[in-house]
């Protein structure tokens, strides 16, 4: 089922990712464009760089290569008005505090490990702890808090960057030296397009996904966005988050979006501390070819479509920002005040064999794609 690829180099990575997303086409294309420009640099001087990427259809979108951050998104409303739809900070020195993930790529496994702590053929291995008595993210340091070798690329089509980096063996806890490409595209369908590419040496859990907080309205709170998910079951969790194994159907429940409505419609239903949705949907779709979420912002008309061969995703509705954080522009980011879908394994699944399996070998390859499609 899984193809045998060991990516030995990043010249090697982006010809196979440019083969995937663009046919390879190396014509000239005068209506996007990409830019580079000084983001700054870390506590050990290394420079950081900040890539403007547009197209002709009004999307202008800002990412850095700390952590592959998407600082900025701008999309146009259904009058053509630009607006921000992501959460984030003005400058790199927001990204270097202890803040919620906003835009980044996490790894090596997204979301939550039970007690920090998995078993792969006999071997028990500790992570750290980083979500209470729980391993969250990829850890203290993860792939949301390093900085990546960046690529740009510009077809007749797309223009996207072509992130890479070398996770060594044991960082963070995780065996194995994971070989990592991820590649960002936009194209003049509107489309944002997110392809992951990991092999490994040793076999260690790998769960990547991309952790932007997005409010298509621009402002407030996201309770009046419609969203539908394609899913008829979701992961049941304890007081911790952490799943209890049992896929429960939604229907009945608060976490029923197959009809679109309201993200606030059930909230406050959905119990928690602090309420609000943070819980793995088990999709029900096959492919990239079908739409797993949509969303629609009714005050702007901004519609978000989501698209993936991952079996879950991870809807989060910003239950933990709290007032404290000032982002962009100084705005207060308040409960509520983004939503994030994150597409992924199911958590915990290392300790939870009956979930699909997260655990890459030598040998293999780890691939995934999803897409985010914009309209109005």
């Amino acid at each position: 089922m899984r193809n045998i690829l060991k990516i030995m180099n990043l010249t090697f990575a982006s010809a196979m990712i440019l083969m995937l997303v663009s046919g390879c086409s190396t014509k000239n294309n005068q209506t996007m464009n990409i830019t580079k420009e000084s983001f700054g640099q870390l506590n050990d001087s290394t420079p950081v760089s900040l890539y403007t990427l547009t197209n002709d259809k009004g999307i202008t979108m800002k990412v850095t290569n700390y952590g592959g951050i998407i600082t900025s998104l701008i999309v146009p409303d259904k009058n053509g008005n630009p607006g921000d739809i992501v959460l984030g900070y003005d400058s790199l020195s927001g990204y270097l505090t202890e803040t919620p993930y906003f835009g980044a790529i996490i790894g090596r496994y997204g979301n939550r490990i039970a007690k920090g702590k998995f078993t792969i053929d006999g071997n028990e291995f500790h992570l750290p702890i980083n979500d209470g008595p729980n391993h969250l993210h990829g850890g203290i340091q993860g792939f949301d808090k390093v900085p990546w070798d960046a690529t740009e690329f510009k077809t007749d089509s797309t223009v996207g960057l072509i992130f890479h980096r070398l996770s060594k063996d044991m960082e963070q806890g995780y065996p194995g030296n994971l070989d990592v490409t991820v590649t960002y595209t936009l194209n003049n369908k509107n489309e944002l397009r997110f392809d992951y590419l990991a092999t490994t040496d040793k076999p260690t859990p790998v769960n990547l996904t991309q952790h932007s907080y997005f409010n298509l309205a621009g402002e407030g709170d996201v309770k009046d966005h419609e969203l539908l998910i394609k899913s008829s079951k979701y992961t049941v969790v304890d007081s911790l988050l952490i799943p209890t194994g049992e896929l429960r159907d939604v229907k009945n429940t608060p976490f029923d979006f197959t009809t679109a409505k309201p993200i606030g419609k059930d909230l406050m239903a959905t119990g928690g501390k602090p309420i609000g949705y943070d819980h793995n949907f088990v999709l029900d779709t096959k492919g990239i070819d079908e739409v797993a979420v949509k969303v629609t912002e009714p005050k702007s008309g901004r519609v978000m479509e989501v698209f993936t061969n991952e079996p879950g995703v991870q809807f989060y509705s910003g239950n933990f920002l709290n007032g404290t954080i000032k982002g962009k522009g100084g705005k207060v980011y308040n409960q509520y005040g983004g939503f994030c879908l994150e597409t992924q394994h199911f958590p915990d699944s290392p300790n939870q064999p009956a979930f699909p399996n997260t655990i890459l070998r030598p040998g293999e390859k780890y691939q995934t794609t999803t897409i985010y499609r914009f309209s109005k």
